[in-house]
């Protein structure tokens, strides 16, 4: 019952201007009468009190005066901090300097005494104590007033310098957040074994985890400065197998000038881990190519189409045309348009790539000077079963754009492909391959006509996080189920890549490119599919997910390839990119479909290039409807002669 009235009516409440200012008003005279006491004896309080009088009304006066000047009482008590603390000091120190200035200049030349100076320096030293003194006596009651043990979570912060030490702060001031600061872990030898904020300082070594234990922490709350340190330390697998729970806290630009909120404290997701380094790109490079243009945008709907446009709107182009045939995401992205980029001229078109009449009168109105094309069918097991659907689209759709580019004056054509264009193993990036090959051999031809071309640029890179049919938010959902998670074989790698830092990359070669190239990013190290479960669940704090594998499905790799043999070969390294020179091109029906024969797919259960064999009856059944396929590798034939 008093516990609850304290909550209801202190807790909550806020102390008026006028009860702090008649607080601080009785410090003062307290102060006067104490240094007046010190200074002679306890009698004099008595026994000279007109002169007492007369220095207390000065000083009320006097610090009055500043206070108002400084606004010493607006801060709310319980709030209290060093810049509260520092404006009371400089209020003061004022106050009390003019006092004995004045008292000096009014003795000497009116015989009028305020107070010995000794005893307004004194009642300066004490008021200043006092009044710092009950800042702190409030905060730390209000600190005890509302902290609930039994819902408290104690915590080590993972970084003892000015990033961990505002989390630490931050923590004090928001109580309902119910952290209990335990410890903080550091990398830096001299900080190891001290005492911040009352709590000490431990090693990030192999003594970790008992330290942790014997403080009864399961909880890190891991600073900004310290994410990439725990990205490539081994630290993340220590702490993931004895079941740690990690948060992270935003940057300290994110919050505002804010006390951190429970919200603001997220658990710690694969996506974090996976991140690289931030890629720097030449922004002003690319916003020169840009700014003024009319753009094209193909797949405007899809992950890589709509982040595409995301960050093309922030290099004011002249007009921006955003194709796709998703109705419903293509309708999301113009209502965010409207939000965000209102002065931008945009248009929204549903339309099939493949029609040709449609993308003709298209490009007959808006005339596009870039175009980037991220329109396609991605998706492996669909792509097996929907072969006809795979090369109308990608295929056909893509020479669609790449042949009226041509033929209505485009700048650049800057196509995304997919490190599943590697020698191929599967219609989609069969289908991508044939598009590789399209536009460089169209850049080629044009470049022989010696006529005004269009520069034909191809990106190629991996898996981005977060894009539609990544298997991250597939692990995430079973996770939640209960399980299992399902990995097609234990040995299957991938690259990783975030959609910004894709297409930001995207961007930069489309500016670089002078036509016929391909560029493919540098993904980083590949990452090992179980181990990304794994990961994902001890993350989550489940025990009973189990993993199943369920083999590997039609066409799909163990191991992806960002290159072939011939164009490791003469690829230039850029940094970010492997630029592969235009006229590197070859075109070998037989590495598109490597399943072979009968009598090879009787040999073992993989090819050579790790990919599982079809047998026999499904080879013929694939091959049979790819006779299309031909007929197009025929015409790039032609093309490229």
């Amino acid at each position: 019952m008093k516990r609850n009235f304290f909550h209801r009516y202190l807790s909550a409440k806020v102390l008026p201007i006028w009860t702090i200012l008649l607080i601080d008003i009785f410090i003062i005279v307290a102060s006067c009468l104490l240094a007046y006491s010190l200074r002679y004896d306890f009698r004099s309080i008595f026994l000279d009190s007109s002169t007492i009088d007369k220095t207390i009304l000065w000083t009320v006066v006097a610090n009055l005066i500043f206070f108002r000047v400084f606004r010493t009482y607006s801060n709310v008590l319980r709030f209290s901090s060093f810049v509260d603390i520092m404006r009371i000091f400089v209020s003061l120190t004022v106050s009390y300097g003019v006092l004995m200035i004045l008292s000096l200049l009014l003795d000497a030349y009116l015989g009028i005494r305020i107070g010995a100076i000794s005893v307004l320096f004194m009642a300066y030293v004490i008021n200043f104590a006092m009044m710092a003194c009950s800042r702190i006596v409030v905060k730390m009651f209000f600190e005890v007033l509302n902290f609930d043990g039994s819902h408290t979570t104690n915590v080590f912060i993972y970084g003892a310098k000015e990033a961990g030490v505002n989390i630490a702060k931050s923590l004090r001031v928001n109580l309902r957040n119910h952290y209990r600061l335990r410890g903080f872990i550091a990398d830096e030898p001299e900080l190891i074994g001290k005492v911040m904020m009352g709590a000490k300082v431990f090693p990030n070594d192999e003594a970790l985890i008992e330290n942790m234990n014997d403080r009864d922490v399961h909880t890190i709350i891991v600073s900004p400065a310290k994410m990439e340190k725990l990205k490539k330390s081994d630290m993340i697998d220590t702490l993931l197998s004895n079941n740690v729970k990690l948060l992270t806290a935003p940057p300290l630009s994110e919050w505002g000038g804010q006390a951190l909120n429970k919200t603001q404290l997220k658990e710690i997701q694969i996506e974090d881990l996976l991140q690289r380094e931030p890629i720097e790109v030449d922004i002003h490079k690319i916003a020169s190519h840009l700014e003024g243009k009319r753009v094209m945008i193909t797949g405007a709907a899809g992950s890589i189409g709509s982040e595409i446009m995301r960050q093309v709107a922030s290099f004011n182009p002249y007009k921006l045309i955003l194709i796709d045939q998703a109705e419903t995401p293509l309708h999301d992205i113009r209502l965010e348009l409207q939000d965000r980029w209102r002065d931008i001229d945009a248009e929204t078109i549903v339309a099939d790539i493949s029609n040709a009449t449609r993308m003709e009168a298209i490009f007959r109105e808006y005339k596009p000077q870039y175009i980037f094309h991220a329109a396609a069918y991605k998706h492996v097991p669909m792509m097996e079963d929907n072969v006809s659907e795979s090369i109308q689209i990608n295929v056909s759709g893509t020479r669609t754009l790449a042949d009226l580019a041509v033929k209505f004056g485009s700048e650049k054509f800057v196509m995304i492909s997919t490190d599943k264009a590697v020698n191929p193993t599967n219609v989609m990036g069969c289908s991508k391959r044939i598009c590789e090959i399209y536009v460089q051999s169209l850049a080629k031809k044009l470049q022989k006509e010696g006529t005004r071309s269009v520069q034909f640029i191809t990106t190629r890179f991996g898996n981005v996080l977060g894009s539609n049919g990544s298997v991250i938010p597939r692990f995430r959902d079973q996770i939640q189920r209960g399980g299992p998670v399902t990995v097609t074989h234990p040995e299957i790698i991938r690259y990783f890549m975030t959609i910004p830092e894709a297409c930001r990359l995207v961007l930069e070669a489309g500016s670089m490119g002078n036509g016929g190239e391909i560029y493919i990013f540098d993904m980083g190290k590949p990452v090992k599919i179980v181990d990304l479960a794994k990961r994902m669940i001890s993350l989550s704090g489940r025990t009973d997910v189990k993993i199943e594998f369920t083999g590997l499905r039609h066409g799909e790799k163990l191991y992806e390839t960002l290159l072939t043999n011939e164009e490791c070969a003469k690829a230039e390294d850029m940094g970010d990119f492997y630029r592969v020179p235009a006229d590197n091109r070859s075109l070998n029906y037989d590495k598109f479909f490597t399943e072979g024969d009968n009598k090879r797919c009787e040999l073992k259960e993989f090819n050579s290039d790790n990919t599982r064999r079809l047998n026999l009856t499904e080879t013929k059944v694939k091959i049979a409807a790819l006779e299309y396929v031909q007929n197009e590798l025929n015409g790039i034939f032609n093309l490229a002669k």
